[in-house]
């Protein structure tokens, strides 16, 4: 079940072969480069870039399209019929740009998700293309003496020749639980979210931390709740900019819900029938859950109809 939850969420569908074992071969990934079926994964600072086709998009274009102001190349992988595909940078668009000069049209990776105009497994390749050009971006200078860093041919290593570290992309952890009480979870809500919708509890993993540790900590942090056994249920890529949502479910072993308002504005237990009717749209209180692109949707999800 696990497997097959985490292959539904959003962002999850890349289906690109990594070949990790050639990255490091620069005359293969330089005739890759050149090979005119090529296609690239724009983007200009955190927007991709997508050609309008008729009524949909693409988000996968030809190397004519990645233009001259590339800062940053990424080998991505192979796409299943052995075309090599690309994360490019273009140089940054002025604030309020929709268009390109080359008609290339300005997207939001969330949107793109959620509108459904791209297919899945192009959103997980520009999910993919989008964690690595930003930590690109974010790391052009070595953490060890300051000195400016080169990225490896295929891009997934950044080479400082002054004190020769090297430096490598890297993901972040974020727990998400669905805490449960008999047939009653948790839920809270921030500011920040959309009226009415309530979620489950969230939090990075500290240094020196297990998965299972990191979600008592964040429960009783941010509810006050102890929380027993911990299992493991599904999880996502979410490249903003480059996390790994791992959800888990945590059965609530105590303690009086003592909110920190610092980070929540409310929460409270929800009966399975509240969370079938908020995953609905039917609460009578008009209250709602996170969207299908969402884990905390398949956590809430799976919790409602006994799989959780």
């Amino acid at each position: 079940m696990s497997l097959d939850l985490s292959a539904i969420q959003g962002f999850a569908g890349n289906r690109l072969d990594r070949r990790g074992n050639d990255r490091e071969d620069p005359a293969l990934q330089a005739r890759w480069r050149a090979a005119p079926d090529a296609l690239h994964a724009l983007f200009a600072g955190d927007q991709p870039l997508l050609k309008v086709q008729g009524d949909g998009l693409a988000g996968l274009l030809p190397a004519a399209s990645a233009g001259g102001g590339g800062r940053e190349s990424v080998f991505l992988g192979l796409m299943p019929d052995g075309r090599p595909v690309f994360a490019t940078a273009r140089d940054e668009l002025p604030q309020g740009t929709a268009e390109t000069e080359d008609g290339l049209v300005v997207g939001d990776l969330r949107a793109l998700a959620a509108e459904g105009r791209l297919g899945e497994d192009v959103l997980g390749a520009l999910a993919q293309a989008k964690s690595l050009l930003s930590w690109h971006r974010n790391h052009r200078f070595c953490a060890r003496c300051g000195a400016e860093t080169a990225q490896s041919p295929a891009g997934w290593r950044r080479d400082c020749a002054a004190c020769g570290a090297q430096h490598f992309p890297r993901t972040d952890p974020v727990v998400i639980m669905l805490v449960r009480r008999g047939d009653a979870c948790f839920l809270a809500r921030q500011a920040r979210f959309a009226p009415g919708v309530y979620s489950c509890l969230a939090g990075f993993v500290e240094p020196g931390e297990t998965l299972e540790d990191a979600v008592r900590r964040e429960v009783m942090e941010e509810a006050g709740l102890a929380s027993g056994a911990v299992a493991y249920l599904c999880s996502q890529p979410w490249p903003f900019p480059s996390s790994l949502m791992i959800g888990c479910v945590a059965d609530a072993a105590g303690g009086e819900v003592t909110l920190d308002l610092g980070e929540l504005e409310d929460g409270r237990w929800f009966t399975r029938d509240e969370v079938a009717l908020m995953l609905r749209g039917g609460h009578p209180a008009g209250l709602r859950a996170p969207p299908p692109l969402a884990i905390a949707h398949h956590l809430l999800r799976a919790f409602a109809e006994g799989r959780a």
